[in-house]
């Protein structure tokens, strides 16, 4: 178990009960951390609560749609639904008209 006592903003941690989350803003003259949860959950901690919570230092999760909202679906290979070629014929078609 690596744990790390300075967060980092960017830097992903899992706390006691498995959660894993990321430092997204530090506040040095309130000497707060504001941590993102992977389900998108935002949270403000002091720095007291973040020693007591001793935090372990993992890598960021491979699958970044957590936090975003994201169905599977929607997180589909964009080629699959937006091929250039395809909007290029119909930008060509649209400006034939036009002369």
């Amino acid at each position: 178990m690596d744990v790390d006592p300075t967060p980092r903003i960017g830097d992903w941690y899992r706390n006691s009960i498995g959660d894993t989350f990321e430092i997204v803003a530090q506040d040095e003259d309130d000497d707060t951390l504001e941590l993102q949860y992977y389900d998108g959950t935002v949270e403000e901690l002091d720095a007291e609560t973040w020693n007591a919570m001793q935090p372990e230092s993992i890598e960021p999760p491979e699958d970044w749609r957590g936090s975003m909202d994201l169905s599977r679906e929607d997180a589909a290979a964009p080629e699959e639904s937006a091929i250039p070629g395809d909007w290029m014929t119909l930008l060509e078609r649209g400006n034939a008209g036009a002369d």
